[in-house]
């Protein structure tokens, strides 16, 4: 068990998602910190993801929307949090396609209300506990927009680009976070990540989706010709580098975390069919589909990780070939609860 000083409270933002909830789980495993948990539960959200941990004494749990503002006040001066980690976002592209206002709401508004609340917090705590507390905003690396015919790796330094409602909402949200440091002095710290993957990720994302259509005998859809390129890691890394940045990390400061495995769609949907016909054996590939591409879809995404082995000493353990496999096995052995 990972152990600080002492205990502090984490108040997560989205802990019934896919990320969050991983998170939670560590946080209750690894650590004696207490935890709540505000999430909205959406269509993502899947409480049965913490359903070993619900009635731990150290857990607590409040649903509302992060855009309400009277209720964060009342629940973060209740909870009094040393450590806030915002993890609540609409994150599917597709969907930010058709209701680009969901987006706009959560992504934008909702970081917007929670950095008020948190902001007028923090400024009545005394010095000691301003100087402990952290608040940790969770991004994603397709704020830097497409990398096409490039084999660079954004830095920290890279110039916002994007290209979708959700990675525009998503950079804007990263831009408040930093002006609410800048201007208030707001102790804050940015984490962007490459694709994640793992048990219960809702299955409207690549590898999810491939290995329920597949073990349900449904088409696989790989947009366009399959070949747009994305960085995989797996979430328990993800989550090591998290505790590592809201705990270590440098106020004001933005750390890249990344998988180096960069890979295109098709191969990922291949590799999928491969350990499946391994376990049960079946011509999965005859299921791929390739239909008409995204609107917009960005080719490639890739982050330089230099900064975060550098400062805080963290790499990813588990290998791609391994993760995805795990994953794999998850997914068939827990296909009901997904």
């Amino acid at each position: 068990m990972i152990q600080l000083d002492f205990t502090m409270n984490f108040l997560i933002t989205g802990g019934a998602g896919f990320i969050g909830s991983t998170m939670i789980r560590y946080l209750i495993d690894q650590t004696d910190h207490k935890i709540l948990n505000i999430d909205k539960l959406t269509y993502a959200s899947n409480l049965n993801s913490l359903n070993y941990i619900k009635n731990n004494p150290r857990y607590h749990f409040f649903q509302t929307d992060i855009c309400n503002r009277k209720a964060l006040d009342a629940l973060i001066e209740q909870f009094k949090p040393n450590i806030v980690m915002h993890f609540a976002a609409e994150s599917h592209v597709d969907r930010s396609i058709n209701h680009s206002v969901n987006f706009i709401h959560t992504n934008i508004i909702g970081t917007y209300t929670l950095l008020e609340s948190v902001l007028n917090y923090w400024q009545k705590l005394d010095f000691k506990n301003q100087q402990i507390f952290r608040f940790h905003h969770i991004s994603t690396d397709e704020v830097y927009g497409d990398l096409s015919n490039s084999d660079l790796l954004c830095t920290e330094r890279f110039p916002f680009n994007p290209s979708s409602p959700y990675s525009a909402s998503k950079a804007s949200a990263d831009h408040l976070v930093n002006a609410w440091y800048r201007t208030y002095g707001l102790p804050v710290v940015i984490t962007n990540c490459t694709n994640n993957f793992g048990p219960y990720q809702y299955p409207e994302k690549l590898i999810p989706l491939t290995i329920l259509n597949a073990i349900n005998n449904k088409p696989i859809l790989v947009y366009g010709d399959g070949k747009q390129i994305r960085d995989w890691l797996y979430v328990t890394d993800h989550i090591r580098a998290l505790y590592l940045v809201a705990t270590k990390g440098s106020v004001g400061e933005t750390y890249h975390i990344s998988g180096y495995n960069e890979f295109q769609n098709i191969q990922v949907v291949h590799a999928i069919c491969n350990i499946l016909a391994s376990i049960k054996p079946a011509n999965y590939t005859d299921l791929i589909n390739f239909v008409t591409d995204r609107p917009g879809h960005d080719v490639r995404y890739a982050l330089d990780r230099s900064k975060i082995e550098q400062d805080l000493g963290w790499k990813p353990e588990v290998s791609f070939d391994i993760g995805l496999k795990k994953t794999v096995n998850w997914y068939i052995e827990n296909s009901q609860i997904t």
